[in-house]
């Protein structure tokens, strides 16, 4: 009998500390032998009510009342109770055996079940949920951390203040300025923009950027076909205007790319779906092979975009309503940047009465204020004709995590339609920008108290 699940059951019994840490994550449904399920069963309900580890004793007769069993399972279950005995063993080892063992049970259930929703026998699920069930299981891991513990935590605390955080950087200097230097890892940030202001041009060139960086780049599209994206992100690095890209000899065609390649260690994955058929399931999916086929791990994401993805919690013609729907959605692309540790950048679309106005909201943002609720930063992008004639482009911040939103409130920034550009502009164009918040910026040097500890006891 010398198996993990009697690791496991024998440690429950006489090791509070190991219980505590893994209690949380142990679920009946892993234990194959029934006899030892329901043992488990027993301890984690004694457990649950009575705050303090089990007996061999409490667990006789708890086993006893039960119902569900004849007598030989009885019988069975109670040798192995006789069995559990007290053995001194290293914590750190059984504790790592134990989340190995919980993470191959629920590998191997989400397979079973799998093949259950393939072969039509699962009536609630269907294929579509597959992707989720067998991430769900891959993911899972002991997380022991339970808290920050403010006083006692404080050296963590001052470290985190003075670490420098890996973020994926713009060439465009005023989104440098309001995001501190970029896009940290784990976040979501939408481009709120009418039909073709330039949400996607917003994209292809932070997208070519990055990869000039030497990173890696992600760009799903559910808007445009692969080519076409493709089209504009050559306009942009090869310095051509897009009209003129098809009029190019391959053979110069052939020189721009492979000089290109010599400026970067970078690579952009450029990967289509139908519109409103991919969910972050998906999109999971395709970061994993991705990674196995090509060794491929994408430094930032972009979706083109938001609206126009499904939810891997709703069906598309399922009744609910667009808030409900866009915000889990939302939801799920965080979920997404969370797990692989990456910004994910997208947008959305402008309600009709944004759409051509010269000051947008958070209210205009299109089927869902629960988009804007979800996201880390989010701004408007706005085109007036006035600001088309001077080949600019105004940015709003309408919500900003990273820094203060009323700082560079509004800024403009140059745009190259042609070649699918953004530039920094003069600083004389932001000057007379209302409501740009760039005043308390220059002047924070001059308020901001001086650095001095006098009278200050330690």
């Amino acid at each position: 009998m010398d198996n993990v699940e009697f690791l496991i059951l024998r440690n429950l019994l006489y090791n509070e500390d190991y219980t505590r840490k893994v209690i949380p994550f142990i679920k009946s449904e892993y234990f194959e032998d029934l006899n030892q399920k329901v043992i488990f069963e027993e301890i984690l309900n004694f457990i649950t009510e009575y705050n303090q580890l089990a007996t061999k004793e409490i667990l006789s007769i708890e086993i006893e009342k039960r119902k569900d069993m004849n007598d030989t399972s009885f019988k069975e279950i109670l040798h192995i109770i006789g069995c559990l005995e007290d053995v001194a063993v290293e914590l750190e080892w059984v504790v790592k055996t134990t989340e190995k063992w919980c993470r191959d049970r629920a590998i191997f259930n989400a397979l079973m079940e799998s093949i259950q929703i393939v072969d039509g026998k699962d009536e609630k699920k269907n294929r579509d949920s597959i992707p989720s069930i067998l991430s769900d299981a891959l993911s899972v891991s002991f997380d022991t951390h339970i808290g920050h513990d403010y006083l006692l935590d404080y050296e963590k605390r001052y470290e985190s203040y003075h670490r420098k955080e890996d973020k994926i950087s713009f060439d465009l200097d005023f989104f440098n300025k309001i995001t501190k230097g970029g896009l940290p890892n784990k976040t979501l940030n939408i481009a709120l923009a009418g039909t073709g202001v330039g949400k996607s041009l917003f994209m292809c060139h932070v997208a070519s950027s990055v990869l000039l960086q030497g990173r890696n780049v992600l760009y799903i599209t559910l808007e445009m076909a692969e080519e076409r994206i493709a089209e504009r992100i050559d306009a942009n690095l090869l310095n051509v205007p897009i009209q003129d890209i098809v009029d190019l000899p391959k053979q110069m065609f052939e020189n721009k790319v492979t000089n290109l390649a010599k400026k970067t260690q970078g690579t952009i994955i450029i990967k289509e779906y139908p519109t409103a058929s991919a969910h972050a399931g998906h999109f999971k999916a395709l970061l994993n092979e991705l990674a196995l086929k090509k060794s491929f791990k994408p430094d930032i994401i972009f979706i083109d975009y938001l609206n126009i993805c499904s939810s891997s919690r709703y069906r598309g013609n399922s009744n609910i309503n667009s808030y409900t729907f866009v915000k889990a959605i939302a939801e799920e692309l965080r979920g997404l940047a969370v797990e692989f540790n990456v910004p994910i950048v997208s947008a959305t679309q402008t309600t009709r009465s944004g759409y051509g106005n010269s000051d947008v909201e958070l209210t205009d943002t299109s089927e869902s204020f629960g988009l804007p609720a979800t996201a880390d930063l989010m701004f408007a992008l706005i085109s007036t004709e006035e600001l088309e004639g001077l080949g600019q482009i105004l940015v709003k911040q309408l919500k900003n995590r990273y820094n203060d939103p009323t700082i560079h409130k509004r800024f403009v920034v140059g745009i190259d339609r042609a070649k699918m550009r953004l530039y920094d502009c003069e600083q004389s164009a932001q000057e007379d920008i209302v409501d740009s918040g760039q005043e308390e910026e220059y002047n924070y040097e001059e308020k901001k108290p001086k650095k001095t500890f006098e009278g200050f006891k330690f």
